[in-house]
């Protein structure tokens, strides 16, 4: 029998009528129900080779490849107990005394900024500093920054650098040990691949433990001082790239928050899976080892050419604290870090996940998430449709198609966008060729746009910032660091910034077409364009995202 017209689509099927409808549906059924037996028989196998993996892991050819001396000799070593005798402690601690209980915070959105404060912070530090990050390129600007590490080193100044061992290569890592060499530099790698000729195979044999990262990124200077945030160590975080640069966003600390902060570096830097660089190295590097990298570094940052102020007075540095202390806005803050033993914890929501859960709960108005990597799981999404359903606004800004440098991330992240705008989020995607203003790049008139800044705003009343990630990596496997703010004028501030990340010719709005496809809107050249696929990519990306969505890697984007 004739039903009434439908029109449905379906895997790129029109169906025009309830008996044809009824056939897709079962049709389709089958089609999930085949997926899932396949995607079962495709975890089994994944567990299969792990096992092979790691048994070729344990006979990989040792001659001529160094692997991990995990009994190697560590000396336990803290935070600098007395901020207040450097000379930029004082500066700042005048400041905290006025605001007794509260803690200083500054943002930072702007690369150049971003960069010159960390030069400010090497180049001014009397006692200690303390680098943990994700990432530390061997670009110009790590050349600049590691350069400084070494000239603090030869003022006395203490300098511990923690690395994450995940983008480290065999050659980095004589080149970072040669830092080490320095008598008042120590650099540690956090849970390292055991064979570093092998790395690929290793890291597979051992995946359980390496799959677990340090995405931390942090610097303190004489535990006075500190900024956290979204920012490795490379050019395309500080917008010096001619290419493509990130938005990104860091704070700027004083007060209590740092004592926190120290503590959370003294915590990962004292554990069991922080590794003195000269436990994966064959030969340790002598000081004249040293002494050529750094007529290697000093050649090789001079013949770069940057485009930032890179040889300042040590007066115009401390000026320059100075205008940021006095920016200083105080409030309440803490500091929300998981736990470095989580490298041998259960892929369970962590820490950091349950906190900005807790807080999400608590929202009366509005909830704003900016997040690169954006993979929520089917607990946030009902978490967010109760909001919605209790009149909060909850807005999402992400990477688009053409602008995520993951094409896993994107994928988990395409799975999820039906259900978030059926669940009534206001989702965003970032343009490649944005028409905001670019206060993250050096280089705004010349390069492409792509999203790195990880921040929450609660009410426009209180904010997260930090290296937190809404995906599955950031809450059950890597291990994360941020602070939460309880100040609104940090919060409005933040949230101008997310205002205009969402603004016409900044973004994509997504929304569900009438026949409840997936469309964009964007404003080019003051004129509204739609798109009914993702903007600015060729076939062959969407086609190798599609196949990358098939596979049962979810809970590893």
């Amino acid at each position: 029998m004739q039903g009434e017209i439908v029109h449905e689509r379906r895997r790129g099927v029109v169906v025009k009528n309830t008996n044809q409808l009824r056939t897709a549906q079962r049709s389709h059924f089958r089609y999930a129900k085949l997926l899932s037996v396949r995607m079962e028989r495709m975890s089994t196998k994944f567990r299969l080779y792990q096992n092979m993996f790691q048994f070729f892991a344990r006979a990989l050819p040792l001659s001529g490849n160094a692997t991990v001396n995990w009994k190697y000799q560590r000396t336990p070593s803290s935070a600098f107990a007395h901020p207040e005798t450097t000379t930029v402690g004082a500066l700042f601690q005048e400041a905290s005394d006025k605001h007794p209980g509260l803690s200083g915070f500054s943002l930072v959105s702007q690369g150049e900024i971003a960069f010159i404060a960390r030069l400010a912070m090497a180049d001014l530090a009397e006692q200690t500093l303390d680098a943990q990050y994700f990432i530390w390129d061997a670009d110009t600007t790590g050349r600049i920054l590691a350069d400084r590490l070494l000239r603090a080193a030869n003022r006395g100044v203490r300098v511990r650098m923690l690395i994450d061992d995940i983008y480290q290569t065999k050659g980095k890592d004589f080149t970072v040990a040669a830092l080490d060499a320095h008598p008042n530099i120590e650099v540690r790698v956090f849970n390292p691949i055991t064979n570093r000729g092998w790395r690929t195979l290793s890291f597979l044999g051992e995946f359980g433990r390496a799959n677990h990262r340090m995405h931390n990124k942090l610097l303190v200077m004489d535990n006075a001082l500190s900024i956290v945030g979204g920012r490795n160590i490379a050019d395309i975080y500080f917008g010096v790239r001619s290419d493509h640069n990130f938005r990104d966003l860091d704070v700027v600390t004083a007060g209590p928050v740092v004592n926190e902060l120290s503590a959370s570096f003294d915590l990962f830097w004292n554990s069991e899976w922080a590794i003195p660089v000269g436990a994966i190295v064959q030969k340790r590097p002598t000081e004249q080892d040293l002494g050529a990298q750094k007529i290697r570094l000093e050649a090789n940052i001079a013949a770069a050419g940057y485009p930032y102020l890179i040889d300042q007075q040590l007066a115009d540095l401390e000026a320059r604290l100075i205008q940021i202390r006095d920016n200083f806005i105080w409030g309440p803050g803490r500091v929300v870090v998981e736990q470095p033993s989580r490298v041998h914890t259960d892929a369970n929501p962590g820490i950091i996940y349950q906190a900005l859960s807790k807080r999400a709960h608590e929202v009366q108005r509005e909830l704003l998430i900016e997040s690169p990597y954006f993979i929520p799981s089917d607990r946030s999404i009902e978490g967010a449709r109760q909001l919605i359903a209790r009149g909060v606004k909850v807005r999402v800004l992400t990477n688009c198609a053409a602008s995520n440098d993951m094409m896993g991330a994107h994928a988990g992240y395409a799975n999820t966008r039906k259900e978030l705008l059926q669940a009534g989020i206001e989702l965003y995607e970032l343009q490649p060729d944005t028409n905001m203003k670019r206060r993250w790049s050096k280089l705004a008139g010349k390069s492409r746009a792509a999203l790195h800044a990880k921040c929450l705003v609660f009410d426009r009343q209180s904010v997260f910032i930090g290296s937190f990630n809404l995906d599955p990596r950031s809450m059950a496997l890597n291990t994360e660091i941020g602070v939460m703010i309880d100040n609104p004028e940090i919060a409005r501030q933040v949230g101008v910034l997310m205002d205009e990340g969402v603004a016409p010719g900044s973004a994509f709005h997504v929304t569900l077409d009438k026949d409840n496809g997936l469309a964009w809107t964007a404003e080019t050249n003051g004129e509204e364009v739609e798109y009914d696929k993702d903007p600015e990519t060729s076939f062959w990306q969407r086609f190798m995202v599609g196949v990358v969505r098939m596979l049962p890697i979810e809970s590893q984007m």
